[in-house]
């Protein structure tokens, strides 16, 4: 069961670069200005409201998660004011989880203390890449090392451990994308997110592009190539829980160019399917009256955008004497043939 996600927005707040990619008021969707940052009032009034709202299940967990920013490059008073300000909500047990987002430069032996101290139990970091040259090229700010180690650090401290990346960065490409998925599914995070990069207006992406020195992924292929990042996750049983940014109106309206797409995962999973779908009916063609298995939510994805992946398998024979069955107690994401 999902957990009731309850966001406050601290965006940009914490960080002490300024990444080439980033804008993070647009990658959130939040307008807070930092001159105005949240308050522990405001933090209270917002669990609140959240609260308050109706829910389908009543055992749900509720995480109160800080977005956007570097939560522990804050100042350790103002980190000390924001935590506090849960803390109560997490003695009532209203709220479950605290979870926070930060760089893996910003986290050592103390922050991690302080952070158990305060009740944070998941901690995800911006690892974008585990190449050097390409965390170089993005203005990361912080080395290979301090990504792993930070990972084998808060995991050896007991917290739920995210880790974020991107695909589609200056200096990138398909060998250094894969290379990453890999050591950082040796590094056995919780849970991942994958983003592939979009030049969003106001960034430093945005001038190199302009000026012809950067070129973003097209859409078909950072498809494709998310969907095998997540293919490298799969295989060791670690979630991916997110391809692709949260769309709104003003990413849509702020995306200069790269692979924007309103329902990118879903395109990742379709494919995904597809190519599951494949291997699995080209090994049993032989044979006649077969049933293909499916969990019914996974029907739209099954079939991809204007029924593309429905439409490739019957060009390749595939679904001949071949009965569809959409199972609502199947597993999310497999493929079944009887």
């Amino acid at each position: 069961m999902k957990p009731l996600v309850i966001p406050i927005f601290i965006s940009h707040q914490g960080c002490r670069h300024r990444c080439i990619f980033c804008d993070q008021y647009t990658i959130t969707g939040n307008a807070r200005v930092e001159s105005e940052p949240v308050t522990p009032e405001a933090v209270q009034t917002t669990i609140r409201l959240w609260l308050q709202r109706p829910r389908k299940e009543k055992k749900q967990r509720v995480q109160v998660a800080f977005y956007g920013g570097s939560f522990t490059g804050l100042p350790q008073q103002r980190q000390r004011e924001l935590l506090e300000s849960v803390n109560p909500f997490i003695r009532n047990k209203e709220v479950d989880f605290i979870r926070i987002s930060t760089r893996p430069d910003y986290i050592d032996e103390t922050i991690a203390g302080f952070l158990k101290e305060h009740s944070v139990s998941i901690v995800e970091l911006g690892i974008q890449s585990l190449h050097q040259d390409v965390l170089d090229a993005s203005i990361r700010g912080h080395s290979v090392l301090q990504a792993q180690e930070a990972i084998k650090l808060l995991k050896g401290k007991g917290f739920i451990v995210g880790a974020q990346l991107m695909c589609g960065l200056p200096a990138d490409n398909c060998a250094r994308v894969m290379a990453t998925a890999r050591k950082t599914a040796e590094l056995e995070p919780d849970f991942v997110r994958i983003y592939p990069v979009l030049v969003i207006k106001g960034s430093g992406l945005e001038k190199l592009y302009r000026d012809r020195k950067y070129k973003p992924l097209s859409l078909a292929g950072a498809v494709a190539l998310s969907c095998r990042m997540k293919a490298v996750f799969d295989e060791q049983n670690i979630r991916v829980v997110r391809l692709g940014l949260q769309s709104s109106a003003e990413l849509a309206e702020k995306v200069v160019a790269g692979p924007y797409h309103p329902a990118f995962g879903e395109l990742v999973i379709a494919r995904n399917l597809y190519k599951k779908t494949r291997k699995i009916l080209q090994s049993e063609q032989g044979r006649q009256g077969k049933y293909l298995h499916i969990a019914a939510a996974d029907e739209s994805a099954f079939r991809g955008p204007d029924n593309t992946n429905i439409k490739r398998l019957t060009v390749l024979g595939l679904l001949e004497n071949v009965e569809v069955v959409f199972n609502k107690d199947q597993a999310r994401n497999t493929v079944l043939v009887c």
